[in-house]
């Protein structure tokens, strides 16, 4: 095992029935699917440099209180599949895609921040046949089940079993991009999905595309930009797209650059003369109705937006870093070494003013001002809220605790209340990722349910899912794994994802 135990390489895959210490409310019923890098070296001795390009990993828990249907979640699990009690049907696996098998070929050639090559050779192989490393999220858009990464290549997998089903990609005349949001931002009131991409040029731009409940996808609309910024994450309103342009910025002029350059991230350039300029884009006829710009800051993940005042305030949760250089310190052997400089953010809160509306009701760009100020400047990472909340005002973020400075990997989680900037810490010694919160189909406030969170113990090598109560925050139940997982990335709970029943089909 590495220096750290997180970053070690998972080869084992395992489907097992997981007892449970606690007990598993009655209504948490489906399935949590994680997704992160599982391995970063491979059986040539060849290895990634980069935590974000680590070979694509899923790990389903599929809950059953009570394990009423005699435990069996997959046909596969054998005798793993019975035990007495609430339980949770685990499974984990590598995503067979192309990179993955030219890894296990020792042909892999990088991704975000590993491998040499020109760019121009790299943009030309995101057109031809994109990056299929989908590391980062798993979401459903329509029937499909996809895994996401920076690459409009997304791989289908079925939900039970994580078998790869083949590649999704975009059909029709509207506009695309080579790169794309790693994270869609779903509308709950109307279930549509939306998603930027970035398409470099002589003249680049951010194309904004929505895709409706059934799958079809429906341009919305495109803004220019000079030099395109390096984007992960974008904020959604019921009216609007927001998109913090941070000043970590390419100039498509490397395009044509003779030679092998380094990896594609270090391509781009902290400019923060140009600070942050905050996008605002009707979601209904695709005009930019806001650009103001604000301070030089960078983040990877919006938290969650909303609008106020009549919709004349645009309001959105991020979580900002002073700079980029937050990047270079999740390169392995920095991680690996203690290096943990993009964990210690804080969540900040960004208001748009629109400024004042014409005789049509819109809002004159030239207006609009941009606030900010600080919800929390305790170190945070991978902060969340309610999906039930999502493009709603929220009152509660829940985000992986750190340290500022950060001198190790988050040691708890912390729920924030943004009305009172109070919080409350969970933790047992271990350390902890992203966590979920689902809430309760019956419930009335925003935050009954529970969260859901994966821990690796410290000294050992095993993991456990924690299963914490929403409103007190305490521990309800846990379900101890049977190998550590690696620190992955981001993970989306499934309601309809459910153990199969015995004698169901």
């Amino acid at each position: 095992m590495t220096a750290h135990p997180g970053f070690h390489s998972l080869h084992e895959e395992t489907v097992e029935t997981l007892p449970v210490e606690g007990s598993i409310p009655d209504w948490l019923v489906g399935s949590l699917i994680r997704n992160g890098p599982g391995a970063f070296s491979f059986p040539d001795g060849s290895a990634v440099d980069h935590w974000f390009d680590g070979l694509a990993m899923l790990y389903r828990f599929t809950f059953d209180p009570g394990n009423r249907g005699g435990g069996v979640a997959d046909e596969d699990a054998g005798g793993a599949g019975r035990v007495d009690g609430d339980a949770v049907h685990y499974r984990n696996r590598f995503l067979r895609t192309d990179a993955y098998e030219a890894a296990r070929a020792g042909a892999f050639d990088g991704g975000f921040a590993t491998g040499e090559t020109t760019l121009r050779s790299r943009l030309l192989t995101f057109l031809r046949e994109p990056y299929d490393n989908t590391n980062i999220v798993a979401e459903r858009v329509g029937d499909d089940y996809l895994a996401l990464t920076e690459s409009p290549r997304r791989v289908r997998v079925d939900p039970n079993s994580l078998d790869v089903l083949g590649h999704d990609e975009y059909e029709g005349d509207a506009p695309t991009g080579q790169l794309a949001c790693a994270h869609l931002k779903r509308d709950p009131a109307t279930g549509t999905l939306v998603n930027v991409e970035t398409a470099f040029g002589r003249t680049s731009r951010y194309h904004v595309h929505a895709l409706t409940p059934d799958g079809e996808r429906r341009h919305v609309g495109s803004v220019e930009t000079e030099k395109p910024a390096y984007l992960h994450s974008f904020a959604l309103t019921p009216r609007y797209v927001v998109i913090a342009e941070f000043p970590l910025r390419l100039d498509p002029l490397r395009l044509f650059k003779p030679g092998r350059q380094a990896p594609f991230i270090e391509q781009f350039e902290w400019e923060p003369d140009r600070g942050t300029r905050v996008i605002v884009l009707e979601r209904t006829t695709g005009e930019v109705v806001a650009d103001p710009v604000t301070d030089a800051v960078f983040g990877f993940h919006h938290v969650n937006a909303f609008e106020r005042d009549g919709g004349r305030e645009v309001v959105f949760d991020l979580e900002t870093v002073p700079d980029a250089t937050a990047i270079d310190s999740l390169y392995l052997d920095r991680l690996r070494a203690g290096s943990f400089g993009a964990l210690g953010a804080q969540v900040d809160r960004f208001v748009v003013d629109l400024g004042s509306a014409t005789g049509t009701g819109r809002y004159r760009a030239g207006d609009a001002s941009v606030s900010r100020e600080t919800l929390y400047d305790g170190g945070t990472a991978l902060p969340t809220v309610s999906p039930a909340r999502w493009c709603r005002r929220h009152r509660y973020v829940y985000a992986m605790r750190t340290d500022r400075p950060v001198n190790e990997w988050a040691r708890g989680v912390l729920k924030l209340d943004t009305e009172t900037g109070e919080t409350v810490e969970f933790g047992d010694g271990g350390y902890f990722g992203e966590p979920i919160f689902v809430p309760n189909p019956a419930g009335d406030a925003e935050d009954d349910g529970v969260v859901l969170v994966v821990t690796l113990e410290a000294g050992s090598d095993a993991s456990s899912l924690v299963i914490l109560d929403g409103e007190s925050f305490t521990e309800r139940a846990r379900a101890r794994l049977p190998h550590a997982v690696p620190f992955d990335f981001h993970g989306r709970y499934f309601p309809e994802v459910r153990a199969q029943r015995a004698g169901e089909e």
